[in-house]
C-alpha cells in the first residue's frame, strides 16, 4: 500500500497518474493547501519542505519508506515497479533529462506565471511578461521535441507524466498570450490529446476527490 499525500495541483497529479498507470494499491490523503494543512507537524514529518506530494510506501523492504518531492517519487515508483523508466543507458538518461527539465523549468516558470497573473496582490507587467515568455519558450521547445517522436523521451515514461499536468493546465492561456512564440503547437496538441485519452491519466487527474 502506498499512502499518497496530495492536493489538486499539477505536482500532485504527476504522482497520482503514475500510481494509476502502475496499478499499485494506494490511498490518497488530501492536504488542503488553502487551509495550510501542509504546515501541520504530521505532514512535515513526511515532507519537511512543506510541499505536496509525498508518499509513504508501507510495503517497502525493511519497513515503511517516505519520499517527498514529485520527481523523486516518480523515480522511486518507477524503480519499485520496473515501469516507465529504462533501467540503464541512453534511454534512461533521456527520460531523466526531460523529467529534470520539467522540475527545473516547466513547473517553476508556469507556476510563477500563474501566480503573477492570478494571485499576486498587484499586477506587475514585467513579471507577467517575463514568466509568460519563458513558459511560451518551453512549450515551443516541447513542441519541437515531439515533432519526431510520439512521447517526450521516445517511449511513454515518467517524463510525460511529469510534464502533462502542467502543460494541460496552462497550454491554452500561454498559446493565446504569446501566439508569435508558440505558433499552433500541433505536436503539443496531439500529445496532450493522447495523454488525456489514457484512462490512468484521466483517473490520476481526478485525485484527490474534494
Amino acid at each position: 500500500m502506498i499512502d499518497l499525500y496530495t492536493w489538486t495541483t499539477p505536482n500532485g497529479r504527476k504522482v497520482s497518474i503514475m500510481l494509476e498507470e502502475t496499478g499499485l494499491d494506494y490511498a490518497a490523503h488530501p492536504v488542503n493547501l488553502q487551509m495550510q494543512e501542509q504546515f501541520k507537524p504530521k505532514f512535515l514529518r513526511i515532507s519537511p519542505n512543506n510541499r505536496i506530494p509525498a508518499i509513504i510506501d508501507q510495503d517497502a523492504e525493511g519497513g515503511p519508506v517516505s519520499v517527498f518531492e514529485s520527481g523523486a517519487i516518480l523515480i522511486y515508483l518507477a524503480e519499485k515497479t520496473g515501469q516507465f523508466l529504462p533501467a540503464s543507458g541512453a534511454a534512461r538518461a533521456k527520460v531523466l533529462e526531460w523529467l529534470m527539465w520539467q522540475m527545473g523549468g516547466v513547473g517553476p516558470m508556469m507556476g510563477q506565471a500563474s501566480h503573477f497573473i492570478n494571485s499576486a496582490p498587484e499586477q506587475i507587467p514585467y513579471a507577467i511578461n517575463r514568466y509568460l515568455e519563458e513558459s511560451a519558450r518551453l512549450i515551443k521547445l516541447l513542441d519541437d521535441q515531439l515533432a519526431e517522436r510520439e512521447f517526450v523521451a521516445g517511449e511513454y515514461s515518467i517524463a510525460d507524466m511529469a510534464i502533462y499536468p502542467w502543460v494541460a493546465a496552462g497550454f491554452e492561456a500561454i498559446r493565446n498570450a504569446k501566439p508569435d512564440m508558440v505558433g499552433n503547437a500541433a505536436n503539443c496538441v496531439r500529445w496532450i490529446d493522447a495523454l488525456k485519452a489514457r484512462p490512468a491519466v484521466a483517473k490520476g487527474m481526478a485525485v484527490p476527490e474534494v
